[in-house]
């Protein structure tokens, strides 16, 4: 039988506003640690007022990075969160899984994107 586990982003954040990476990081600790250890994960955006896509590259896209899409689909589930908000999270979602893919790549295409292929922007 598999662990389940809620957590709510209002309590590890300790506010309405999520908006920075640094509380997006404290998000994903709890999620990774969780995962890394099989448990089911609901996690609450219950009274959350503002969220941003740097928090959200923060708490769940870095995901990407450590777990296969099939495991985070099949342990971690949203729960409470407005529509403008779940849009940005599947957004976030589908870039975080072009960047894992091929880390090199995106970063080159983004380089050329903003007009030079150099490193030292």
């Amino acid at each position: 039988m598999r662990n389940n586990l809620e957590l709510s982003i209002f309590k590890i954040v300790g506010s309405p506003l999520c908006v920075a990476s640094g509380d997006g990081q404290k998000v994903y600790d709890r999620l990774a640690a969780a995962l890394k250890e099989g448990w089911s994960v609901m996690l609450s955006f219950h009274n959350i007022a503002t969220l941003t896509s740097a928090f959200l590259n923060a708490a769940i896209g870095q995901l990407y990075g450590q777990f296969n899409e099939n495991q985070i689909r099949s342990l971690l589930k949203v729960q409470d969160i407005q529509p403008d908000d779940l849009a940005l999270l599947k957004r976030v979602v589908e870039t975080a899984k072009q960047y894992f893919k091929d880390p090199q790549k995106f970063d080159q295409a983004v380089r050329e994107t903003l007009g030079g292929d150099s490193d030292d922007a």
